[in-house]
């Protein structure tokens, strides 16, 4: 079973400065090769407007070390900043590939991403952080910034990646759950701060044998739509062991920006404990080891472990 999306995630850095521009040039390629390379990445053949699925040139000589961003149209809608849902239609090659891995273009549905909140490679998150809703980029991913030694699927080891990226909207995302406080009497389950603060709640544990059976209740009652089994989410959430009391896991403290992730794509108890509740809300989860990861230690986290969240649901996608 898939850990949650966040702890897959590598720390986050700041956007370094990355080149910009549409104009054609080759200051690093030798003639023969200026049909393939425009200001340094491949060329876009076909589908060259914002909206259109483009296709790409082979990449030439050696790609670039360090992320690279050409601004190929940009946008007139606000910047993306830390904490914004952006939702992105994208292709990707590699660089001395001829075909995409991937696209969300085929699938007509742009993939959600939120800005600061991990959930996709590092070169995506720096590359998107303060372009323009409604702009086109091309950029270059260094292995280190994408899947690195390891690679993923068709993508060897040390790939290096290129992409080419239409912003197709940006949303300003809540900083924390907020509606009406529902009472916490039971005095055998675990108590979550109510603080709307956008600072990590409290969970205490109580020293009591955790129960048997999932639990997803209230704390803060929102009012948006009810969560579907097919939606994807944007939370912030925080984990402890029920045994002692531990955190093991929090967006919050890696840089307090939300997450977001495919419900289905999680652990049974966020499954079946997050479906139905409102957007918008805060919950208690506490997830036996059959709904977690049951025999299996995972990261930290004991084999047979109880774990408990605090989860606040800030948009259904």
């Amino acid at each position: 079973m898939r850990r949650l999306a966040g702890l897959l995630v590598v720390p986050l850095l700041l956007l370094s400065t990355a080149a910009c521009g549409s104009e054609d040039k080759d200051s690093d390629s030798a003639s023969t090769s200026a049909v393939s390379m425009t200001n340094g990445l491949p060329t876009i053949t076909a589908g060259k407007k914002f909206g259109e699925k483009p296709t790409l040139a082979k990449g030439e000589g050696k790609p670039p070390k360090d992320l690279k961003v050409n601004v190929i149209s940009e946008g007139d809608g606000p910047a993306l900043k830390k904490g914004d849902l952006a939702k992105v239609d994208y292709l990707g090659q590699l660089w001395d590939g001829d075909k995409p891995f991937d696209n969300s273009f085929d699938r007509g549905e742009p993939f959600a991403v939120t800005i600061g909140g991990g959930g996709v490679i590092e070169g995506w998150q720096k590359a998107l952080d303060g372009q323009k809703v409604g702009s086109r980029i091309e950029v270059s991913i260094p292995p280190e910034l994408g899947y690195g030694a390891q690679g993923q699927g068709e993508i060897p080891a040390n790939a290096t990646l290129v992409f080419v990226m239409d912003i197709v909207k940006g949303t300003s995302l809540p900083a924390t759950a907020k509606g009406s406080e529902v009472a916490q009497d039971n005095i055998d389950l675990p108590k979550v701060g109510t603080n709307t603060d956008g600072k990590a709640p409290s969970i205490t544990v109580p020293k009591k044998d955790a129960p048997a059976k999932l639990v997803s209740n209230y704390i803060i009652e929102g009012t948006g739509p009810a969560v579907k089994a097919s939606d994807t989410v944007a939370v912030q959430y925080k984990g402890v062991l029920w045994k002692t009391g531990k955190e093991f896991d929090s967006s919050y403290a890696r840089g307090g920006a939300p997450v977001n992730f495919p419900l289905a794509q999680v652990i049974p108890g966020w499954q079946k404990g997050l479906e139905g509740k409102k957007a918008g809300s805060r919950v208690l989860l506490v997830v036996p080891p059959d709904m977690a990861y049951g025999d299996q230690e995972q990261q930290g986290i004991p084999a047979k472990s109880t774990l408990v969240f605090s989860v606040d649901i800030l948009a259904v996608l």
